[in-house]
């Protein structure tokens, strides 16, 4: 049986920590849009952030990503290749062998099941501190809203040790449910497409595909994948936003419902998917560009 390549998980390693700095303003954007409120558009949002908070309100919550996703990432794409190649010496005594695309479903979905494991806690810290500035406004309900001086949490670990206290096990994989609809089919949606690119358009004679191939490919998945995966990833921003200052959604299927009845398909699960799309797939190539090296 081919040993255990521990040089993907730490490519996956390098390439997730470049991922973070490049994707993670961007990433606030997405969160303020999705989960806030009073935002209207992208460049609103954009003039708002950096009128309100500077410069460094395009990074809040960037220090536990930074440190986390890094591992995250080297386990997805660790054991993503590594189940390729577990499965191609199965099935062909070869682990070295062109994977075929059942083996590429099969890779994908343990992926994903293991990025909603280690990422859930990781995304609802990072879209607490993130949104942890937004003042909460529903019906008659108006909270004091919280300023930069005067946070709710003092940092990550402050973060996940008070939700960890305050709404235990359940309360660190809030959106877990919603993550696992979005990170399954979206790994799918984005490793086969991916592969099949790649290689369709790397000229034939090259051991490893060239870094415009590499773009190309990761450009079309990503495009696929967080195209497809942009209402689940609402609900799950939604939910783990939502503890901040009260919790208005049960569970998933309680807010895909509230969603959709207060905003309708377009507005809701649709909202900001163009600059969700650009935001993922700059992320992705910097993390492919430093894993395919």
């Amino acid at each position: 049986m081919g040993s255990l390549q521990l040089q993907d998980f730490a490519a996956g390693w390098v390439g997730g920590a470049a991922s973070v700095v490049v994707g993670h303003p961007l990433d606030t954007i997405k969160t303020r849009l999705q989960a806030g409120q009073g935002y209207g558009n992208t460049l609103n949002c954009v003039l708002t952030v950096y009128r309100n908070e500077s410069v460094a309100g395009f990074f809040k919550g960037m220090s536990f990503p930074l440190a986390s996703i890094a591992v995250y990432s080297s386990v997805v794409f660790g054991v993503f290749s590594n189940t390729q190649r577990l499965l191609s010496q199965l099935r062909h005594g070869d682990p070295s062998r062109t994977p075929e695309l059942a083996d590429m479903a099969l890779a994908s979905t343990v992926a994903g099941f293991v990025s909603v494991g280690i990422g859930t806690p990781v995304d609802l810290v990072k879209i607490r501190l993130q949104m942890q500035t937004q003042p909460y406004i529903e019906a008659n309900i108006k909270l004091k809203p919280t300023v930069p001086g005067f946070p709710v949490y003092r940092g990550p670990i402050h973060c996940f040790r008070t939700v960890l206290q305050k709404e235990g096990i359940a309360g660190i994989y809030r959106g877990a449910g919603a993550m696992l609809l979005r990170d399954v089919p979206g790994y799918c949606l984005y490793f086969i497409p991916y592969t099949f690119f790649c290689g369709w358009i790397t000229p034939d004679g090259c051991i490893s595909p060239n870094p415009s191939s590499i773009w190309l490919a990761g450009g079309v998945a990503g495009a696929i994948s967080w195209g497809t995966a942009t209402p689940m990833d609402v609900v799950k921003s939604r939910l783990q936003a939502d503890g901040v200052y009260l919790n208005k959604y049960k569970g998933t299927l309680d807010c895909i419902l509230q969603s959709y009845q207060n905003e309708g398909v377009k507005h809701s699960f649709q909202r900001d998917c163009a600059h969700r799309s650009a935001r993922l797939t700059s992320r992705r190539l910097k993390l492919l560009e430093i894993f395919e090296a």
